[in-house]
């Protein structure tokens, strides 16, 4: 008598992160980082000013000796970064700041300096979102509707900017 086969379960969807960042980590791991979290988090890090004007480019940990203590706390890393001319200034002046944001990141004293080469930047174009379509009539007057009790004028204002975007993406309030 044959077994019956189970019924297979489908897979859970995985997040594109994931996938992105298994493809990523050894390309990153050859560069020093030891994961792909800094690359894909440097806007975010470091913030407007840099985020796309400055790119990093490797980490330089000093060696560990051989005889030292393994339970000792690793030395921080050298993040060699690479921008251009004006924003090497700027940068210089303000890398103590972007180095504790990192080690912010972190959670520990991974950046001890930052080397700064001069080279242009790749800049990386960022899609503006498509327009939303504009409201019928019927949609505005039930809009109004759902915000007339309000009294504060900016809390309205502000709720029906909300209700107009929800309604023109999703056609529903």
């Amino acid at each position: 008598m044959a077994k019956a086969n189970p019924v297979r379960k489908p897979k859970e969807a995985k997040r594109l992160a994931d996938l992105v960042s298994k493809a990523m980590t050894p390309a990153c791991k050859k560069r020093g980082f030891a994961s792909v979290d800094i690359v894909a988090s440097w806007a975010d890090i470091v913030g407007d000013r840099y985020g796309t004007r400055v790119q990093p480019d490797r980490l330089i940990w000093p060696r560990q000796t051989e005889l030292g203590d393994p339970d000792a706390p690793r030395q921080p890393a050298t993040l060699v970064v690479h921008t251009d001319g004006a924003t090497a200034l700027m940068l210089s002046h303000e890398s103590g700041q972007v180095i504790e944001r990192i080690n912010t990141f972190y959670g520990w004293a991974a950046i001890g300096r930052i080397k700064i080469l001069q080279k242009p930047v790749s800049q990386k174009k960022t899609k503006s979102p498509k327009p939303l379509r504009s409201l019928t009539q019927s949609e505005e007057k039930r809009l109004d509707e759902s915000v007339e009790g309000v009294e504060n004028d900016r809390l309205r204002q502000a709720l029906k900017k909300l209700g107009a975007q929800v309604i023109a993406k999703t056609g529903t309030l």
